[in-house]
């Protein structure tokens, strides 16, 4: 028989000997699956599954590059360059015949600019003395040029004319988002590009992600990386933009990932110009605490209702930081570094029982253990 001041010293070391039941978040080493079922969308709808637990490898890594660099040249399909500005419905054209002052716009100089030539109406034509309705959308300025040529000269001998666009309203992109002047971009005689009405839209803002701008299409939405446009000279996307284009610039106030468990500082590390590895990630919250991590069990967390993810890195080995440090991370990512089991008990010693304890063995040594 023990002596009953001891009961409490031995009921504790039978308790460190249950570290299964030690407090804190942890996860199933053991197990290809979360502990909890998650939200998951599937055949649009929500239900719910557990997360599967891929371990972070070298293949994984290639495999992830490959599909990201598929995705960044997922865009729109290369069309046919068109020569020239072809007018449609809303253009304002100015039409000039010489020596027939009476066929040109009254008024002359003193004429509002913003009401001077004519409008080509909604249904694609516009109406010139003598010729009638003439249809020019679709067409480029010397085509237009021609037909009014030929209409006139069944009633006028050596006709000489000139035509050109006074206002281009027909063919018009969307910049929205985190720049300086967001608004309405009208395509001139020459295409538009991605980069050119970012610039015309005053250039992004201090706030704006390059790396994820989006290009809507009809009912596509395709990713642009400006970022690697301006810094890799990746031209590919500088895209023309079309009529009705819409171009959004995210900010990147919500770019963060999200360092917990044993690290330095549990914090919000925001993403730098779109790139954030595992490694730099760990390092910005001042590394692993090696003392009381368990560095097999290094998880990112990935949510979201479409695929949610689990990667689990053994950093047990020094090398295995070629791999943290060549693992992509994306904006709202879980970064969780796991805790030893004794550290947790320690945690139990010093936070839940210190009091007792304490009272146990100052006894047991007064007494003379």
């Amino acid at each position: 028989m023990f002596p009953r001041y001891l009961y409490p010293v031995l009921m504790l070391a039978a308790l460190l000997q249950g570290c299964a039941m030690a407090p804190g978040m942890k996860m199933k080493t053991n197990s290809p699956l979360s502990n909890v079922e998650v939200p998951v969308m599937k055949d649009g709808k929500l239900t719910k599954e557990k997360a599967k637990i891929t371990p972070i490898t070298a293949d994984l890594i290639i495999e992830r590059e490959n599909s990201r660099r598929q995705a960044v040249n997922n865009l729109p399909p290369e069309e046919e360059v068109q020569t020239g500005y072809k007018i449609g419905p809303h253009d304002r054209l100015q039409i000039t015949v010489w020596d027939h002052p009476e066929l040109n716009d009254p008024g002359g100089e003193k004429i509002d600019p913003t009401m001077a030539g004519k409008v080509v109406q909604d249904d694609g034509t516009v109406y010139y003395p003598y010729v009638g309705n003439v249809p020019v959308a679709g067409k480029s300025v010397s085509e237009v040029r021609e037909m009014l040529t030929r209409g006139l000269s069944k009633y006028f001998k050596k006709v000489k004319l000139d035509v050109r666009v006074l206002a281009f309203q027909s063919h018009r992109a969307y910049v929205v988002g985190e720049v300086k002047s967001p608004g309405i971009q009208s395509m001139v005689d020459t295409r538009l590009t991605v980069a050119e009405a970012i610039s015309r839209a005053g250039g992004a803002t201090a706030d704006a992600d390059l790396s994820r701008v989006s290009l809507s299409r009809g009912d596509k939405l395709y990713p642009i990386d400006v970022l690697a446009l301006y810094e890799q000279g990746n031209n590919v996307q500088n895209q023309l933009l079309k009529d009705g284009d819409v171009l959004n610039v995210p900010d990147r106030k919500d770019n963060k990932v999200f360092v917990m468990g044993e690290v330095g500082r549990q914090m919000p590390v925001p993403i730098n110009k779109g790139k954030m590895t595992l490694a730099q990630a760990v390092s910005e919250a001042y590394g692993v605490d090696f003392n009381s991590a368990k560095p097999e069990e290094l998880y990112v967390i990935r949510g979201g209702q479409v695929r949610p993810e689990i990667f689990q890195l053994n950093a047990e080995s020094p090398d295995a930081l070629i791999l943290a440090d060549q693992f992509p991370l994306q904006p709202h990512d879980i970064v969780f570094v796991g805790t030893a089991g004794i550290t947790q008990w320690s945690r139990v010693l010093n936070q839940v029982l210190p009091s007792s304890f304490t009272s146990v063995m100052s006894r047991a040594a007064f007494i003379g253990m």
